[in-house]
């Protein structure tokens, strides 16, 4: 049997938090991300323009593992000075930041910050030749 037509590609991540309003805000107010759809209290659909972020509140009884299978969520910048203007930005918001920004070998160049949550979030620029 042959595999069905490749995919239109990632452009969804759905996240159980347990400060909802709090990473309603970080994604909203500092990244800049827009709502795009709010169905209700619990949950919180956010756009840049061609991607999905949904917020879910965790119920009162949750509990998050020990360690989990999400290892950090991306978000691609423009620029490489962009890295810096951000990490600056986040640092003047005291948004824990979990590794400084860093020249990678293949010319990309990120750093690593946390939502309210704890999710691990990556700033990086992807210089054009390495979009994918």
């Amino acid at each position: 049997m042959a595999p069905p037509s490749p995919t239109a590609g990632l452009h969804h991540v759905a996240l159980f938090v347990q400060k909802f309003d709090e990473c309603a805000n970080f994604y909203t107010q500092l990244l800049g991300m827009q709502i795009d759809w709010r169905p209700d209290g619990d949950n919180l659909y956010l756009t840049s323009g061609s991607d999905n972020l949904a917020l879910h509140r965790a119920p009162s009884d949750f509990k998050p593992l020990k360690h989990q299978r999400l290892d950090h969520i991306g978000f691609f910048l423009t620029n490489k000075e962009d890295v810096e203007e951000w990490y600056q930005f986040l640092v003047n918001y005291q948004v824990p930041i979990l590794r400084p920004p860093k020249d990678h070998r293949d010319g990309t160049c990120s750093f690593y910050c946390a939502d309210p949550d704890g999710n691990v979030i990556q700033m990086i620029y992807y210089p054009q030749s390495k979009k994918f």
